[in-house]
């Protein structure tokens, strides 16, 4: 396992993160507790040391199950502990839930106590509400990080234009500015790319890829042996064409490395930037095992290219047309091909 930055900071992160909201079976599926240790074991074994959670994963037992994993293992200093706030901890209740201070305080004070530790390293908001003003939600932020109650702050899935609105303000003000997003991210799930992961290029921002598999459309489990695809869940964006030549093509790929799909799956996500970590997770030590294996994998180029390819998206206005060679040559009158641009990433 290798070591990077998360994103802005000098927090040394390994380049995978496990995830663990299937520890518990709370929600119909996910590991029981003694699977989950091992799961968690697994991981560190490896070499991992970077942890994602939340306060609503399995109704608070993937926060429980982890407060007490970690303090068995007599490793906290070394983990980087990440949970997240805005969902709701119970449900019926006007203020549990959202991303206004209230429920910030409240939903942090709860995580520490079910991960049994005084300090959160890096705490996201876990989904916008669009009814808290960015100025609450960054103040009540940097409040907690000048508390001492967590280390570095970051945002999940929430549009662009926000997250850098909210960016600058925190430069403005002198408050603490975000240092990781999270964003699904796949293959089959490539939207990020529009607006989210150029913004967390441009910013120095980590970017933790959720769903990285594709809920396991990656790993080929939903082809036969000949490579066609089995019944297909109609309206599904996972399970559709499309997504099942990406799925051949992912195995085509695997079967050339000697190596499982899921492993060319991650290692994709991992070389289309340096600052993007796939958040695996899995039921059983034996597939987080598996995800684990794929830092021993790397695409060629000419591999990479065939994965982009398949994968293709309409990338909308205004790339697109940005892109376009009548725009670049009204643009810099001919000279498009021969400026040297080192901002582009």
């Amino acid at each position: 396992m290798q070591y990077k930055l998360f994103g802005n900071s000098g927090c040394r992160v390994s380049e995978l993160c496990l995830g663990t909201m299937t520890m518990g079976e709370e929600w119909g599926y996910g590991a029981n507790k003694e699977e989950s240790r091992k799961i968690f074991e697994t991981f560190l074994d490896a070499g991992g040391n970077f942890i994602d959670t939340a306060n609503r994963y399995t109704e608070g037992t993937s926060e429980l199950f982890l407060g007490e994993f970690i303090k068995d293992s007599g490793r906290r200093d070394e983990l980087v502990l990440a949970t997240k706030y805005s969902l709701f901890t119970k449900p019926g209740r006007l203020n549990d839930g959202g991303n206004h201070r209230k429920n910030m305080i409240q939903s942090v004070e709860g995580s520490l106590q079910r991960l049994q530790t005084d300090c959160i390293d890096i705490l996201y908001l876990h989904a916008w509400d669009f009814t808290t003003s960015e100025y609450e939600v960054m103040r009540g932020l940097d409040d907690l990080v000048r508390s001492g109650k967590v280390m570095y702050i970051a945002i999940s899935d929430t549009p662009a234009w926000l997250i850098s609105r909210m960016q600058t303000l925190a430069e403005l003000r002198g408050w603490s500015a975000f240092a990781g997003i999270q964003v699904e991210y796949s293959l089959i799930t490539r939207d990020a790319e529009r607006d989210l992961i150029p913004m967390a290029n441009h910013s120095d921002i980590a970017v933790t890829a959720w769903a990285p598999l594709a809920g396991g459309a990656l790993t080929g489990k939903y082809l036969n042996r000949d490579g066609s695809p089995k019944r297909l869940k109609e309206g599904s964006k996972r399970l559709n064409d499309k997504s099942v030549a990406i799925a051949q093509e992912v195995v085509k790929i695997a079967e050339e490395n000697n190596c499982a799909p899921a492993q060319v799956a991650l290692q994709w996500v991992m070389q289309k930037h340096p600052q993007i970590f796939p958040v695996i997770g899995a039921r059983s030590a034996e597939q987080i095992a598996e995800s684990i294996a794929c830092v021993n994998t790397t695409l060629t180029d000419e591999q990479m290219q065939r994965l982009n390819q398949v994968s293709a998206f309409d990338i909308g206005f205004p790339h697109d047309f940005l892109a376009g060679e009548g725009v670049r040559q009204v643009l810099f009158g001919g000279f498009q091909d021969k400026t040297i641009n080192h901002r582009k990433k």
